[in-house]
C-alpha cells in the first residue's frame, strides 16, 4: 500500500489520473499490471434514470467485467451496498451516501489488482466505514496493490508500507511509510513556525495591546477568540460534550479547516477530528463567527486530559491558529475501568 501526500496542487490527484488512464502523461511514461479499480469521484459516473443494478452492470463493464461476471457477484454488491430494497430503483432517487456505497462496493468487487484511492474513505456511517476498511485489509491481503492519496500523515504511518511526497509535481521523498509522513510533518511545522510572530495585536477591552502567545502558533489570518467546553461544571465518563470556538477574522479567508482533538498528559490522541476529514464546508471566513463540535457520550477513563483546537489552511501548509495543551481539563468518573477508555458495563454473576 502506497501513500501519496502533498498539498493542494502538488500534484497527487493527477497521478491518479494517468495511473488510472483517465489522462495522458505529456512525457514519460505509466506502466501499470493489472485490473484497476478506483475509488475517486464515487458515484459521480451514474445516470440517473439508470437503475442502481443497471449502474452496477454499466460500471463492471467498463472496469473491464463481463456481464455475466457482473450478474454472477451482483447479489454480492447489492448486499454488501445494504440497498437490497433500492436497487431496482433509478439512481436520481438515491442519495449521495447511497450512491457513494453502490459506487464503492461495485469498485471493490470487480477483482481489482490495482486499487486507487482519492482520500480516505468516509462512506456512510461508522459501521460501514468499518466494513469498507476491512474489505481494502482484504483486497491488499490477497495481493492488490493499493495507491492512497491522503491528508492524514497518521492514517499513511498505520496503512501503508511506502509513501510518497509530492511537491509542486516533483517528487520530495520518497520511502518508508513512518519516514516519509515525518518528513512532511515537519515541513509542515517549520513553516507554521516561520509564520507565527512572536507578538501579534489583539484588542483587549477598548484599546489594542501587545500580548505574547502562549502555547499558540499561526499566521493568526484567523484567530480562535474563545474556547469553551460543555458541561462547564465538570465533565464525567459517559456524558456529552461539546466544544464551542468562536474565532474572527479581519479579511476573508476560503477552505479553513477547524480541527479538535483530545489528549492525554503522555501524549496519546484519544480523539482526533476535523470539518475537513468529516466533510463539513466551512464557508468563507470573514469577520466574528463560530463553530460547534459535540459528542454525545466521552466515554474516557478518569484523568486529565488536554483540548488541542485550530484552523488551518486547507491544504495544511501552515495553521492560522492552533492552541497546543492551552486547554486542560479532567474527566471524572469511569469508576471500574483503568483503561483508556471507559464504556458502560456490566458484570453477571449467575449460576451453573
Amino acid at each position: 500500500m502506497l501513500g501519496v501526500v502533498g498539498a493542494n496542487g502538488a500534484g497527487k490527484s493527477t497521478l491518479l489520473r494517468l495511473l488510472g488512464g483517465v489522462g495522458r502523461p505529456t512525457s514519460g511514461q505509466i506502466r501499470t499490471q493489472g485490473r484497476i479499480g478506483a475509488l475517486l469521484d464515487l458515484g459521480g459516473g451514474f445516470l440517473g434514470d439508470l437503475t442502481g443494478r443497471e449502474n452496477a452492470m454499466l460500471a463492471g463493464v467498463v472496469a473491464g467485467l463481463l456481464r455475466s461476471e457482473m450478474k454472477a457477484r451482483m447479489d454480492e454488491i447489492v448486499a454488501f451496498a445494504e440497498l437490497e430494497d433500492f436497487i431496482d430503483e433509478p439512481v436520481r432517487t438515491f442519495s449521495t451516501g447511497m450512491r457513494m456505497r453502490l459506487a464503492f462496493s461495485v469498485a471493490v468487487h470487480t477483482a481489482p489488482e490495482i486499487l486507487l484511492v482519492d482520500e480516505y474513505l468516509s462512506v456512510g456511517d461508522l459501521a460501514f466505514q468499518a466494513k469498507c476498511s476491512r474489505r481494502i485489509a482484504e483486497l491488499r491481503g490477497e495481493g492488490c496493490a493499493i495507491v492512497m492519496v491522503s491528508h492524514g500523515m497518521d492514517q499513511v504511518r498505520k496503512l501503508c508500507d511506502r509513501a510518497l511526497w509530492l511537491k509542486h509535481g516533483e517528487v520530495a521523498a520518497f520511502g518508508a511509510a513512518d519516514a516519509v509522513a515525518g518528513l512532511f510533518e515537519t515541513e509542515m511545522k517549520a513553516e507554521t513556525l516561520r509564520r507565527t510572530p512572536d507578538v501579534a495585536r489583539r484588542r483587549i477591552g477598548d484599546g489594542p495591546e501587545l500580548v505574547a502567545r502562549v502555547n499558540r502558533f499561526g499566521t493568526f489570518e484567523i484567530e480562535i477568540d474563545t474556547v469553551e467546553l460543555q458541561p462547564g461544571g465538570g465533565i464525567r465518563s459517559g456524558g456529552p460534550l461539546a466544544v464551542t470556538l468562536g474565532y474572527h477574522s479581519s479579511t476573508p479567508v476560503a477552505g479553513a479547516v477547524f480541527v479538535v482533538s483530545i489528549t492525554r498528559e503522555d501524549g496519546t490522541v484519544c480523539v482526533d477530528t476535523n470539518t475537513q476529514l468529516a466533510r463539513v464546508e466551512v464557508p468563507e471566513i470573514d469577520g466574528k463567527g463560530s463553530i460547534r463540535f459535540t459528542l454525545d457520550r466521552l466515554d474516557l477513563g478518569a484523568g486529565a486530559y488536554f483540548l488541542d483546537v485550530g484552523v488551518f489552511e486547507s491544504t495544511w501548509k501552515h495553521a492560522y491558529d492552533y492552541h497546543w495543551h492551552a486547554h486542560p481539563f479532567t474527566v471524572d468518573g469511569g469508576a471500574g475501568h483503568k483503561g483508556l477508555l471507559a464504556p458502560p458495563g456490566e458484570w453477571r454473576i449467575g449460576p451453573g
